[in-house]
C-alpha cells in the first residue's frame, strides 16, 4: 500500500491559502481521477483506490497542520504502511511560486508539518513532494503562509498540479530515485 499525504488545515477559512497547497494538489488529483476522499478515520479524510496494481491512500489529515504527524501515525500503524511508500504533499517556502521539488527525506526546512510529521514517525526519511509557495519577508511567516493565494498565483499552481498528478502516478510504479531522475530539474 501506498500513502500519499496532502498537508493543511482543517475549515473553510484557510482555503486557498499558501499552506493548504498540500490539500489542493491531492484534492486536484482525486478530482482528476475522479476519486472522493470522503472517508473519515483517525482524524483524517481519505480515500483508498486501487490504481494499477497499487492499493492507494490517499490521506488530508484534519487536525492543524502542526499536527499532522498524529493523523499519519495513526493511518501508518493501522495499514502497516512502510516509510518507503510514503510521499508527503506540502508547501516550501523556499521555493519559487511555480517550482516543485522531490526529496527522498532529510530536513523539516522549519516547516513544523514536518517536523511532526519527523518526531511521530521517528525519521525524516520519508518521501516529499515540496510546492513553492515563494517567500515575502516583508510579512510574518504565519500570517504569509496562512494568506489567501493570489489570482494571479494560480494559474502557476494549476499547472505544478497536472505535473504533480503525474509524479503521484509514476510515485506508484517507479523507484523513488528514478522519480527524482524524471522530475526534478537542475
Amino acid at each position: 500500500m501506498k500513502l500519499i499525504v496532502g498537508l493543511g488545515n482543517p475549515g473553510s477559512e484557510y482555503e486557498n491559502t499558501r499552506h493548504n497547497i498540500g490539500f489542493m494538489a491531492i484534492d486536484n488529483y482525486a478530482k482528476a481521477r475522479n476519486i472522493s476522499i470522503s472517508k473519515e478515520k483517525f482524524g483524517g479524510m481519505y480515500a483508498i483506490e486501487n490504481i494499477g496494481r497499487e492499493t492507494v491512500l490517499l490521506l488530508k489529515p484534519q487536525l492543524y497542520i502542526n499536527l499532522s504527524g498524529e493523523v499519519i501515525k495513526k493511518f501508518v500503524d493501522y495499514y502497516k504502511i512502510d516509510i518507503n511508500n510514503i510521499l508527503i504533499v506540502n508547501d516550501d517556502l523556499d521555493l519559487e511560486t511555480g517550482k516543485y521539488k522531490l526529496k527522498p527525506g532529510g530536513s523539516s526546512g522549519g516547516h513544523n508539518g514536518l517536523k511532526n510529521i519527523e518526531k511521530l514517525l521517528k525519521t525524516s526519511d520519508y518521501k516529499r513532494l515540496k510546492i513553492g509557495i515563494s517567500n515575502n519577508k516583508n510579512i510574518d511567516t504565519k500570517d504569509y503562509v496562512l494568506g489567501k493565494i493570489q489570482k494571479s498565483d494560480f494559474e502557476k499552481y494549476n499547472q505544478i498540479f497536472e505535473i504533480v498528478n503525474n509524479i503521484i502516478d509514476d510515485f506508484l510504479l517507479l523507484d523513488f530515485d528514478q522519480l527524482m531522475s524524471k522530475y526534478n530539474h537542475k
